[in-house]
């Protein structure tokens, strides 16, 4: 099994600073194993946005082969988690607030209309699966945790998206989602912000249940807008204090 890591030192600092075994021989092919420890490490804030990714000390602490890393690193640049800088290699990616703002403004507009689709095409089952997701997404907004509650909001999407019968909207929003997720790690981390968005979503469910698209809709794109002014503070006052050291 792969096992936790721990953040430890300033983002400028070198490359990573967080700890870890070394990744277990299991059924998941090597490559998505090592993917998914970087993956959860990003967006749980133990390696921060900014942060150097060098391939040796990766395979070091890894204990996996450097084509296995390079490969994984060009995984999460797709993803948009990892940007390649010239002169420096692999950081984390760094969102602005200006960045954000344009991915909250995209999210608004997509995700209402999924939920509108949602309503107007989903089966019963699917219905019932969006509630119990939602009341997941409940369930986990006290954990101490913040991947607990990325998952449980990964569930969710996943039926919402499934169940609005677009391939289309699907695939757009499936090439957001990676800075979506980092994003939602970051209004999350915000005290309080977990417990609200919970409400905000079972809302949403409350509408798609009593057949009404167009409320639904509207409070899903609520829900997008108070995490955009959450998340974009934080990023504001993260980008004044860097600005100021």
């Amino acid at each position: 099994m792969v096992a936790g890591m721990n953040a430890s030192t300033s983002p400028d600092v070198g490359g990573p600073t967080w700890s870890a075994d070394q990744v277990g021989r299991v059924a998941a092919p090597l490559r998505e194993q090592v993917a998914t420890l970087v993956r959860d490490a990003i967006l749980g804030f133990k390696l921060q946005p900014g942060q150097r990714l060098v391939e040796r000390e990766l395979v070091e602490q890894l204990g996996v082969s450097r084509p296995t890393v390079r490969e994984v690193l060009r995984q999460l640049a797709a993803e948009g988690l990892v940007t390649v800088v010239p002169q420096r290699g692999a950081i984390v990616t760094t969102l602005t607030a200006e960045d954000a703002a344009d991915i909250y403004e995209m999210r608004a507009s997509l995700e209402a209309l999924a939920v509108q689709r949602f309503v107007q095409r989903a089966t019963p089952e699917q219905v019932a699966e969006l509630r119990v997701a939602v009341d997941e997404i409940a369930r986990t907004a006290d954990s101490s945790d913040p991947l607990d509650q990325l998952q449980a909001k990964d569930r969710f999407y996943e039926v919402l998206f499934r169940g609005c019968g677009s391939e289309p909207l699907q695939q757009t929003l499936a090439g957001l989602q990676a800075r979506v997720r980092l994003l939602r790690a970051t209004s999350l981390a915000e005290a309080g912000r977990p417990a609200q968005a919970a409400a905000e979503l079972s809302a949403v469910v409350d509408a798609v249940e009593a057949g009404d698209a167009e409320r639904a809709a509207a409070a899903c794109a609520a829900h997008v807008q108070n995490a955009s002014r959450t998340a974009l503070a934080r990023l504001r006052a993260e980008a004044e204090e860097k600005a100021g050291d």
